[in-house]
């Protein structure tokens, strides 16, 4: 769904609440879930923070990349004991998500926080433009600075970076180019072992890092380090180039940490590159290196990046921010941009603003990065503006590889009550968040497995299949393994089809389950021997199962989407929404 469409469906589903309408009071709910994946105490199991009697708290919404930092400077601030003018305790308390979810939530009114640190200016700009428009003044009153750096560069296996010339020859966005429009792969570097070049980078719609990415590639195919603009990006050379990079991008998603998890979980043949910050490559050699074939690299782009600087908003224009709250967060931004504050930064794998600051461990070669790269010697590209972002985002619809996707849902008796009301509700959603150019299927099964219908184009069938799902009962057992099994035959049988007809596309099978297999002739040994793949393939079909509730067999569906590279959730009525929403990113 596009940021334009969120924003839409959030103030239809406030007007609903304010005239009282119940059914609204549910949308809003789910409608928080969909906006943003913020870490509330309740998720995480984190005491919330104490207000001492008479104090002020301020909340501040935080990008995901310095989630680690910023909880550091939350506990240390609150600490400190500072105080307003007037003496009022200050507690500062920050949760952290996806900054366009985050822009979206706070644009809608579902989310009011004090400050707002997205990981770019680039959503400040189209946050103040929206709030302009609606009100005739910017959201934040006065510029939002920045924190700390975070580099958009490429994270490589180590060997492969080597080959394209790593740590020392320059390797930009031609270069990946390139490589993924070459028929020979990686023979052409004299390693055809390797294969076709395999790529990774996150949703621009949804994150940060995304968005930044597909910005610094229009920067580097239209050969710029000047501001862009939308004639840029629909140019057809950078349409070309992205075309081409997107037919080799295998793996999508709503946050670059999951990209590095399925490199980390499937190894070097799954994927070779993922577009990334620095701070999350760093962080996956130290704490998860024994998991790794081999070390990553993390690779500035030869031609510039954008160095996301962080920038923190002070919420003063919103009318839930009163003037002493707004104080507060100005006193907690001083103490994080104080240079005590900036050098712990860099264990937490940022980049302090000031460059009189040494780097350090952990930035260093061994773990993965060139401490002597700076603003200087990689040019920072200005970020893209609202018009540039919406064009970026535009453009990558048109020329991703389309999605072919088979919905699997369980119909038995224990789904009866809230959990198939609300399964029926966020899979209609679901529905109507896809392209039209995706395909997507129906198969229920409870005591048999019924395909109710095959995959076809979105924009075709997307009203009718919305209607058959919102009129789903549930009854009987639970014939898991042979559902399981059939929409496997069928993906692969529909695979095989698009590769004779020389069509590249994503294929995956989203599976909502509450329960054991209880019936059915296929056991579990026989699903996995027979019907799933030993090890997840590139190109192959990927299943997301949810377990929806405690009694899912969670070991089972993990390892099915372990052996095909697709990602396990979990969810209860009230998360449903939000998992179907990372999904969507993840095809």
């Amino acid at each position: 769904m596009d940021r334009t469409r969120i924003i839409f469906v959030v103030v239809v589903a406030v007007a609903l609440c304010i005239v009282g309408v119940m059914v609204g009071v549910q949308v809003i709910g789910n409608l928080v879930e969909n906006a943003t994946i913020s870490q509330t105490n309740a998720e995480t199991g984190e005491p919330p923070v104490e207000v001492p009697a008479g104090g002020i708290l301020v909340t501040v919404e935080s990008s995901n990349t310095k989630e680690a930092w910023m909880k550091q400077m939350e506990a240390e601030f609150n600490a400190a004991g500072m105080k307003t003018s007037n003496g009022r305790p200050i507690v500062v308390e920050v949760t952290h998500g996806t900054s366009g979810g985050a822009m979206d939530a706070i644009l809608g009114g579902v989310m009011q926080p004090v400050a707002w640190s997205p990981g770019d200016q680039s959503w400040v700009e189209q946050a103040n433009a929206t709030w302009q428009q609606r009100f005739n003044r910017p959201l934040a009153g006065e510029a939002c600075p920045p924190t700390v750096y975070a580099p958009l560069g490429f994270a490589m296996w180590q060997p492969m970076a080597e080959t394209l010339g790593w740590p020392n020859e320059p390797i930009g966005w031609d270069t990946i180019v390139a490589l993924a429009e070459d028929p020979n792969g990686w023979a052409s570097y004299g390693r055809p072992e390797w294969g076709q070049f395999r790529f990774g980078h996150t949703h621009p719609a949804y994150a940060n890092s995304g968005l930044l990415s597909m910005a610094s590639f229009v920067y580097g195919v239209a050969g710029k380090t000047d501001t862009l603009t939308a004639a840029d990006v629909y140019a057809p050379e950078v349409e070309e180039a992205m075309r081409a990079l997107e037919q080799v991008t295998s793996k999508y998603g709503r946050q670059a940490p999951a990209i590095l998890d399925a490199m980390a979980r499937q190894g070097p043949g799954y994927l070779h590159a993922a577009a990334v910050p620095e701070a999350e490559v760093v962080r996956f050699n130290i704490e998860r290196g024994d998991e790794l074939a081999f070390p990553l690299a993390f690779i500035f782009p030869a031609g510039g990046t954008i160095w996301a600087d962080q920038p923190y908003c002070v919420l003063d224009n919103a009318d839930w921010v009163d003037d002493e709250e707004a104080e507060a967060a100005t006193i907690f931004r001083d103490y994080i941009l104080a240079r005590e504050q900036q050098e712990k930064a860099i264990d937490n794998f940022l980049r302090p603003l000031d460059p009189n600051i040494p780097l350090r461990d952990p930035l260093t070669m061994a773990n993965g990065t060139d401490p002597n790269v700076t603003p200087q010697t990689i040019a920072s590209l200005p970020s893209p503006n609202a018009e540039v972002s919406n064009a970026v985002i535009d453009l990558f619809n048109i020329t991703k590889r389309k999605a072919t996707m088979l919905l699997l849902l369980d119909v038995s008796g224990s789904m009866q009550g809230d959990r198939i009301n609300t399964a029926r509700a966020a899979t209609v959603e679901f529905l109507n968040r896809l392209d039209a150019n995706d395909k997507v299927g129906l198969i229920v099964f409870s005591n048999d497995v019924t395909a109710l219908a095959e995959p076809a184009r979105v924009g075709d069938v997307v009203e009718g299949l919305s209607q058959r799902v919102s009129g789903l009962i549930a009854d009987g057992n639970t014939a898991l393994y042979e559902a399981v099994c059939d929409a496997a035959d069928q993906m692969a049988a529909l695979r095989e089809a698009d590769e004779a007809a020389d069509e590249s596309r994503l294929y995956g099978i989203i599976l909502l389950s509450d329960g054991e297999d209880t019936v059915g002739e296929t056991t579990e040994n026989q699903m996995f021997a027979t019907c799933l793949p030993a090890n997840a393939e590139a190109d192959g079909f990927r299943i997301y199962p949810i377990a929806f509730g405690d009694a899912a067999d969670a070991s089972v569906l993990e390892r099915m989407a372990n052996v095909t590279g697709g990602r396990m959730f979990t969810a209860d009525p009230a998360s449903i929404s939000n998992v179907y929403l990372s999904i969507s990113a993840e095809q």
